[in-house]
C-alpha cells in the first residue's frame, strides 16, 4: 500500500499544526460539552436488566421485555471510561474538487481535526481509515496529540492509490479491524460510484449494526448550481471523462440544479432507510457549530 508522500515534509507539518489549532479552539468553544453529553457515560457493555424504578432515564427502556412481561424493565450498561473513535474519510477523486476557498478534502481534514480534538481532550483513542474504493491507509486508534497530528497531515497529503468511490469493501475492512464497539464518523461527499446508492447505504448500514457509525456529508455548491460563464469543459475526477457544458444556458443549468437537489435527496433517503444519521456540511457552514449542534440533535433522540 502506498504511504504519504508530502513534497514538503516541514510545510505539511506547519499546515496540520495550523489545522490543529483552529480545531483546538473551536472544539472549546463549541464541541466539548457536547461531546462529552453524548458519547461519555453512555457505555457500550450490557451489564443487566432490571425492573424500572422512578426517576430511571426512560431512554433506557428495554421495550421488547417490557411488553413480554408487562412490567417496565430497563438496559443498564456498564460505563466506559475510554472509547474508541474511527474516522473514515474517503480520499477518492470527488474530494479534489473545490469551488471556494477550500476542497472538499480540505474541509475533510477540518472535520476529522475537530472530532479528533474532542477525543483527545475526552480522553479517548482515535483511529483514521482513507478510502477510495478500497482501503487506502488504516492507522490504529491512539491518543497523544503527536498522533491527533499525524491523522491530520494524512488527510491532508496521503496520495491514493485510486480515484473512484466504493463503500462496500473498505467499511466490510473497519468493521474486522475493530474488536470492541466504538464510535465511527464518515467523511464523504456521498457521491455513489459505480455500485450505487443503494449498496452504498447497506455497507455504511451494515457497519452501524456493530458500531456506533454517523455519516458526515461535504457538500460544495457547485454541486448544485452551475454558475453562467459560457461553454466550458467538465472532466469527472474520478473517471476522467470530459464534457463540454454550455452554462450560458438556463436550461441546462435550472436541469443541472435539479438533477443534485434530486440525487442530494435520493442519498439522504438511502442513508435514513439504513439508519444512518447524517450531519451536512455546507461550503458555508463552520465544522465546530455544525458538530455539536448534530451531537445535541443524537442526544436529545437517544
Amino acid at each position: 500500500m502506498a504511504q504519504p508522500v508530502p513534497t514538503h515534509p516541514q510545510e505539511t507539518l506547519r499546515r496540520a499544526q495550523r489545522v490543529e489549532i483552529v480545531a483546538t479552539r473551536a472544539v472549546n468553544d463549541a464541541m466539548v460539552g457536547a461531546y462529552l453529553s453524548r458519547f461519555k457515560g453512555r457505555g457500550t457493555d450490557f451489564e443487566e436488566l432490571r425492573e424500572y424504578v422512578p426517576g430511571d432515564d426512560v431512554r433506557s427502556m428495554d421495550w421488547n421485555v417490557t411488553a413480554r412481561t408487562g412490567k417496565p424493565f430497563i438496559r443498564l450498561y456498564r460505563e466506559e471510561r475510554e472509547l474508541t473513535m474511527v474516522i473514515a474519510v474517503d480520499i477518492s477523486g470527488s474530494s479534489s474538487f473545490g469551488s471556494g476557498e477550500a476542497t472538499i478534502r480540505e474541509r475533510a481534514a477540518d472535520v476529522a481535526a475537530c472530532l479528533a480534538v474532542s477525543a483527545l481532550k475526552a480522553g479517548d483513542k482515535v483511529g483514521l481509515l482513507l478510502f477510495t474504493d478500497r482501503e487506502e491507509l488504516w492507522v490504529s486508534p491512539k491518543k497523544g496529540r503527536r498522533h491527533v497530528l499525524r491523522l491530520i497531515r494524512d488527510v491532508l497529503e496521503f496520495r491514493p492509490i485510486s480515484r473512484r468511490t466504493s463503500f462496500a469493501s473498505p467499511m466490510r475492512r473497519l468493521g474486522r479491524a475493530l474488536k470492541r464497539r466504538s464510535m465511527v464518523f464518515v467523511v464523504s461527499d456521498f457521491l455513489a460510484g459505480p455500485e450505487g446508492a443503494d449498496a452504498m447505504a447497506a455497507a455504511l448500514g451494515e457497519l452501524n449494526a456493530r458500531h456506533d457509525t454517523a455519516c458526515v456529508q461535504l457538500v460544495d455548491a457547485r454541486e448544485r448550481e452551475l454558475p453562467d460563464v459560457g461553454m466550458v469543459a467538465l472532466q469527472d475526477a474520478e473517471t476522467g471523462e470530459i464534457r463540454e457544458v454550455d452554462t450560458g444556458s438556463e436550461r441546462i443549468r435550472r436541469a443541472f440544479a435539479a438533477n443534485a437537489e434530486a440525487r442530494l435527496a435520493e442519498t439522504a433517503a438511502g442513508l435514513a432507510r439504513a439508519g444512518m444519521d447524517v450531519a451536512r456540511l455546507d461550503a458555508e457552514d463552520s465544522v465546530a457549530p455544525t458538530l455539536s449542534r448534530f451531537f445535541e440533535r443524537r442526544r436529545r433522540r437517544r
